[in-house]
């Protein structure tokens, strides 16, 4: 497996060169969010409450030398400042280091920002030009904008999990964080689109991002598809495309899917695996006519791939233009040639065995992703202070007072 590394400080390097943002999220989506920042050049300031941090610091296992699989995995590019936000010490720290910012982003409960004086509409009068981004389970209005969130919740609540799961079983989770990452991507897209008019006019915003509406919007064709008339979908073991056909297949060793995109698509299939008499049938060449026969076509293409390989078939399909591929599991995925040789995988330096995954953009001028280690607690709590204009006497003072708390080394 090869991977890729460059281990200097992000700061000055992307289009995000100069933007300052303060996190106060915790647990995923928000770090997601916050990390991609990052690697687009942000200054990211991650805000960790006093002993535990950031929730996820504990997920596990698996551990490696006392770190979190899960908390590398979408911390790096980032300074850690440990403040207590319950202190009014603490609370006029993070005010300072919020005057001189562009970007803040909580995902803390409505009624305890209110009690903090950290909600938006507090927030943003005393510091106009700031972009807010607020993050939660289901947004910041409506009768349930007070519940937490979770990415299993959104999944459930957004219909998300009613279409997955073998077919005629339970519905299921689709098995990683990804309520939490999607939403973490778009409160990413959003931020920028609120710097570029910031930084046109200093203009501020709210911006609201929650797990549910990420997971409609996930759900989109399959919501459209049932307003417009479909009937409604369950658990198929992704048999129910609006493509046919488009699913896994075995073969004679291993299961491949197949993805046929078009009425010449079709054709082409049915000629390279020698099924001619389902492309010459008329009733067959829409994919209409396909959806109304997917049973019986997929019982037909089904017994003839598991005469051969995956292996033949994937040579046999390639040649004819038709998409396919192994499922493959995860000791394949980062052993897969075009995730090599992307550098999609990027190891945490400093660690043997703890890995992120590069951004899913690239831009031409950052050939080589930014990848700097996650921050130990409280690592930078002296230095960003220093850096906000407080004296270091002063800031001792604060560690004394429990308003802040600096790293375990000093």
């Amino acid at each position: 497996m090869s991977v890729r590394s460059n281990t200097h400080r992000g700061d000055g390097a992307g289009p995000l060169n100069g933007v300052t943002v303060i996190d106060l999220t915790t647990s995923y989506a928000g770090p997601t969010a916050s990390m991609y920042l990052a690697d687009l050049g942000a200054r990211v300031v991650k805000i960790e409450r006093p002993r535990g941090g950031d929730d996820a610091r504990g997920w596990g296992p698996p551990f490696v030398d006392g770190t979190s699989a899960w908390f590398a995995s979408a911390n790096r590019n980032k300074r850690s400042v440990i403040v207590n936000v319950r202190s009014p010490e603490g609370m006029e720290v993070l005010h300072t280091l919020l005057a001189g910012a562009d970007v803040f982003i909580e995902n803390v409960n409505p009624d305890k920002l209110a009690d903090l004086g950290l909600d938006s509409a507090a927030l943003r009068a005393r510091h106009p030009r700031l972009i807010y981004c607020a993050m939660s389970g289901f947004g910041l209005d409506g009768p349930d904008a007070g519940l937490p969130g979770y990415d299993l919740v959104a999944q459930a609540r957004s219909g998300l999990m009613s279409v997955t799961g073998a077919k005629g079983g339970s519905p299921q989770r689709v098995s990683t964080a990804l309520s939490d990452i999607v939403t973490g991507m778009a409160a990413a897209l959003a931020i920028c689109a609120a710097v570029v008019r910031q930084q046109a006019d200093g203009t501020g915003d709210l911006i609201d991002v929650s797990l549910l509406d990420s997971d409609l919007a996930l759900m989109a064709p399959r919501l459209a598809a049932y307003l417009a008339g479909d009937a409604e979908p369950s658990p198929s073991g992704g048999t129910d495309s609006v493509l046919a056909v488009y699913q896994t297949f075995g073969t004679a060793d291993r299961e491949i899917v197949v993805a046929i995109g078009n009425d010449s698509m079709w054709r082409r299939f049915c000629t390279a695996v020698k099924l001619d008499d389902l492309a010459a049938d008329p009733a067959l060449a829409d994919n209409s006519g396909r959806r109304a026969q997917r049973e019986r076509i997929t019982d037909i293409v089904g017994a003839r791939l598991a005469e051969r390989t995956a292996t033949e078939w994937l040579k046999i399909l390639a040649e004819a233009e038709v998409p396919a591929t192994r499922v493959q599991s995860l000791s394949e995925v980062v052993a897969d040639p075009q995730v090599e040789a992307r550098g999609s995988l990027l190891p945490v330096p400093g660690s043997s065995g703890l890995f992120g995954v590069r951004s899913p953009f690239r831009l031409g001028s950052l050939p080589d992703p930014v990848n700097t280690r996650f921050p130990a607690l409280g690592a930078d709590t002296r230095v960003v202070l220093e850096a906000a204009g407080l004296q270091s006497d002063e800031i001792d003072r604060l560690a004394r007072a429990g308003a802040i708390q600096l790293a375990d080394d000093e």
